[in-house]
């Protein structure tokens, strides 16, 4: 027993010299170069010192700035990118160590091993790069978005009362995640340090409908008619043409619509005329008066197909097209009427005009109870009539332009659902409570004149708030200028004695008690 300890004790002291002992040998492998077969990355640094292999790595990547990455987004389409741009650098310099090291550290056997490998095949040592991700990122989603290709839905149009189906389009889209991660891993991992293509990641995007599910739209859902005989020729162009410009919409399930996206911009390129629409309480021209009237009949027909009405607004005053808390007003971004197709199926929206009147249809598929009877009804909570009248100045037109309009009696009404089975009431629903303001009798004077004391004139008429007294002064400026500015004037300067005689005596008085 005492033998066999003495023998292991004695293959230990031979042993550990390969750990703790630098022998004459290995320090004069030290002190020379890497050992031969050894390359960093694409860098070979056989025989170099450590100072030299990390000049070399350096001398690498400065001249990867000359190199150009190209993006291949198929079909053609190409981007490319400098090494400048990406502003290449190395992030594991303790990699020459490594190198340095190699075959010339550790016990004798992984002495022995290493210099093995190294008779038999090169050995690489990874070089990890780093450059400027954000500069791949930006290239794919922004400069390669242009090869992109949406999907097309398919879609329907009517034909001489028939419905047409419209083969969607199968899209091409990059996905720029994938295809900036696939780029990052081929510069990291398998790049050889020159001129490249990469691949970029692209999805296929499959169109939503088909002919089989398309067919079988056939089902009115709802349907609301107005009339516009009434209308000048530039605000029944305007009904038209918005009718025009929602007819045929088809909406899948979960889509919005927006009235104003789809109508809008109000713009004489878009098919649009002045004609007369509210603002502050008046009727002024506008591209595209009359707009709403094609809001609001669509809204009653989404009403009568119950779509998931998420916006709308009612307008300032009362209009005569529909029963009050029935109208959808548009204005700008700020007052819209949006819906969703809240059904499992597509819905198509037909708009129509003819002999004045406009209607909306709104098709799908029929899925409710046939004794199921769904009505509106509008119910009025209180009529406020307009007080006085009012004056208003306007300085674009000249004196004796007069514009007098009629007054509006506001009202407070409510819109309510009611729902009928087999003729009995089974439901009544709130849908909107709308307020409209009264306006008074309101006439707009001009008031622009190359004479400023027919101005003043026309502007202290204006002041006293009586139309009929604005016509009177109107007329006598235009057809005595002088005479009529003068006795204006002093109407004026009357008037505003009394009313500072007025506020002294009512300072006068004592205080109530």
């Amino acid at each position: 027993m005492k033998k066999k300890i003495r023998i292991m004790f004695a293959m230990i002291l031979l042993i550990l010299p390969t750990f703790f002992i630098t022998t004459p040998l290995q320090a004069a492998a030290l002190s020379g170069g890497i050992e031969n077969g050894i390359a960093i990355g694409n860098v070979d640094v056989s025989s170099m010192t450590k100072e030299g292999a990390a000049t070399a790595v350096e001398d690498y990547i400065a001249q990867l700035k000359d190199k150009t990455i190209t993006l291949d987004a198929k079909n053609g389409n190409t981007v490319a990118i400098s090494g400048e741009d990406l502003m290449f650098s190395w992030t594991n310099k303790e990699v020459v160590e490594d190198a340095f090291l190699y075959a010339k550290s550790g016990n004798i056997v992984k002495r022995y091993k290493e210099k093995k490998d190294l008779a038999n095949e090169n050995i690489v040592l990874d070089l990890k790069l780093d450059f400027n991700i954000e500069v791949i990122q930006k290239v794919v989603s922004e400069d390669c978005e242009k090869f992109n290709v949406p999907a097309k839905d398919a879609t329907l149009t009517r034909e001489n009362d028939e419905f047409v189906i419209v083969d969607g389009l199968t899209g091409v889209v990059i996905d720029v995640d994938a295809s900036v991660k696939a780029i990052t891993e081929y510069l990291q991992t398998n790049w050889d340090g020159q001129d490249c293509t990469i691949d970029l990641v692209v999805k296929t995007e499959e169109p939503r409908g088909t002919k089989e599910e398309l067919s079988k739209i056939k089902d009115v859902l709802g349907t609301f008619t107005t009339n516009y005989k009434t209308s000048g020729s530039n605000r029944a162009g305007n009904v038209n043409n918005g009718c025009r410009l929602i007819n045929g919409t088809l909406l899948y399930p979960g889509d919005e619509f927006s009235a104003y996206n789809a109508v809008s911009p109000f713009t004489e390129a878009n098919g649009y005329y002045l004609a007369g629409s509210y603002l502050n309480g008046l009727v002024v021209d506008s591209l595209g008066g009359g707009i709403c009237q094609v809001s609001t009949t669509l809204y009653n027909a989404a009403l009568r197909a119950e779509l998931d009405v998420t916006e709308r607004s009612n307008h300032s005053m009362i209009v005569t097209y529909v029963d009050p808390a029935a109208d959808a007003a548009i204005s700008g971004t700020h007052k819209d009427l949006k819906f969703v197709n809240n059904s499992k199926h597509p819905i198509y929206i037909e708009g129509i005009t003819q002999d004045r009147k406009l209607t909306f249809t709104i098709y799908g598929i029929e899925e409710r109870p046939s004794n199921r009877e769904v009505t509106y009804e509008s119910v009025q909570l209180s009529r406020t009539e307009p007080v006085g009248e009012k004056v208003v100045a306007d300085g674009g037109q000249p004196i004796g332009y007069v514009d007098v309009q009629s007054a509006h009696v506001g009202y407070v009404a409510e819109l309510w659902k009611v729902v009928k089975v087999d003729g009995v009431e089974e439901s009544r629903t709130l849908v909107n409570k709308s307020t409209y303001k009264p306006s008074p009798r309101t006439g707009a004077f001009g008031i622009a004149s190359a004479d400023p004391n027919a101005t003043a004139a026309m502007q202290a008429a204006i002041a006293t708030g009586s139309i009929d007294y604005c016509r009177a002064v109107a007329a006598s400026l235009i057809a005595n200028p002088a005479a009529a500015a003068a006795q204006a004037q002093a109407a004026q300067i009357a008037a505003t004695q009394a009313a500072q005689a007025a506020a002294a005596a009512q300072a006068a008085k004592p205080p109530a008690q």
